[in-house]
């Protein structure tokens, strides 16, 4: 490419005490492309320039808003000014800061869900849209090579017709009342005005769904779900399941919970055709097993230079076969191709059809239609609910 340099980034949040920022940092970092030179990192002042000057930024590109960095920004020359910023707020600090970056010209990730109402996600895609900007949503788990080499598996035809599709998120970590204890993830998490209407379901089972449509090639087209408070006291669902009916009428299942007391973050997924099946999960990473009826199950292994596996977990793989790469390099995948892509854009190049496979705004306004119509149906005693954008 002509366009020889890092992309300049800002990030908007992620500053002291915070988990998600360093995440999305160290991810934009693996690949050296990036480079994080402004921010606007907390809502308090003070807070942001702690932030800057732990990160070792210029205090001048240190700004205490994002209002402040985007007009600033603007008036730094072509060849300073950042391509795009990094949006790592909580659920209901989404829609403002993303709205204004791309009406200012600089393209976005976003952590997700994309924005705390279905609405807003559509407003959100329409400006997408009409400005032309390119946009990443961080759901971290589609990047994890093996995940893409299932996905490729099945659009090969390798299982035949999907049947059936179970998928599972169990968490421990909200077991109990945190209010006390000046948690501050568990705060605003279980806050409807920071979270939005599902607590759960919005936090890991958008997750979950989102794998689902992914690896399977198949969009929801109904669910029926049955959704939890079970901590006394809370206002918004920690654990819930939900039955799910696919475009091509295979059927599911998605278990999400965060009072599965002890447990981590074992994200399961299993999808079964009319020819084989196949089971990935996170705590397995770099294995996907593939089941046939009348065969020994085979088990594809994740690793660079692996002659057997698709274009897409190849170009998603750093390290040599049986060396683990986790979720920080899957986080790091989506900042990769993102990252491609742009500076493809930026030289009026066309970018390789690996480096589009990044979760996007189609996938933001499902993610959202998923979180209101599955505390929709969790309210109501009609059995399914059809799942409309």
């Amino acid at each position: 490419m002509t366009n020889h340099r890092k992309l300049r980034m800002g990030m908007i949040g992620g500053g002291p005490g915070a988990f998600i920022g360093a995440v999305h940092r160290i991810a934009a970092n693996i690949d050296g492309q990036i480079a994080l030179v402004a921010g606007a990192f907390s809502s308090r002042p003070e807070k942001s320039a702690q932030a800057g000057k732990d990160l070792f930024l210029d205090p001048k590109r240190v700004y205490q808003s994002y209002d402040e960095m985007f007009e600033k920004e603007k008036q730094l020359p072509e060849g300073e000014r950042i391509d795009f910023v990094s949006i790592v707020t909580p659920n209901h600090a989404h829609f403002d800061p993303t709205i204004k970056a791309l009406q200012n010209g600089f393209h976005v990730v976003l952590d997700k869900p994309m924005t705390l109402t279905l609405d807003e996600a559509k407003q959100l895609d329409k400006v997408i849209q009409e400005t032309g900007m390119l946009f990443c949503l961080t759901h971290t788990y589609t990047g994890y090579p093996m995940v893409k080499e299932a996905k490729q598996l099945i659009a090969n035809g390798t299982l035949g017709k999907i049947r059936k599709v179970y998928v599972e998120y169990p968490q421990g970590w909200l077991w109990k009342d945190f209010s006390d204890e000046g948690n501050k993830q568990a705060a605003w998490r279980t806050d409807p005005k920071k979270s939005g209407v599902a607590g759960c379901m919005g936090d890991i089972g958008t997750h979950a769904m989102n794998l689902a449509e992914y690896v399977s090639g198949l969009k929801l087209d109904k669910l029926c779900a049955d959704l939890n408070t079970v901590v006394p006291g809370r206002t918004l669902d920690d654990d819930g399941i939900v039955l799910l009916k696919f475009d091509n009428g295979a059927s599911g299942v998605l278990m999400a919970s965060q009072v599965a007391t002890g447990a981590e973050n074992n994200l399961k997924i299993r999808v079964y055709g009319d020819k084989a099946g196949l089971e990935w999960q996170q705590e397995d990473a770099n294995s996907l097993i593939v089941r046939h009826p009348e065969q020994p199950d085979q088990i594809y292994r994740a690793g660079a230079n692996v002659p057997y596996l698709s274009s897409y977990a190849l170009a998603n793989t750093r390290t040599p076969a049986g060396h683990p790469e986790g979720y920080l390099e899957a986080f790091a995948n989506h900042y990769h191709n993102f990252a491609r892509t742009l500076l493809a854009k930026l030289n009026n190049q066309t970018p390789e059809k690996e480096w589009l496979d990044f979760p996007g705004t189609e996938d933001g306004v499902r993610g959202m239609a998923f979180i209101e119509q599955v505390v929709k149906s969790g309210q109501s005693e009609q059995k399914w609910t059809k799942f409309e954008i």
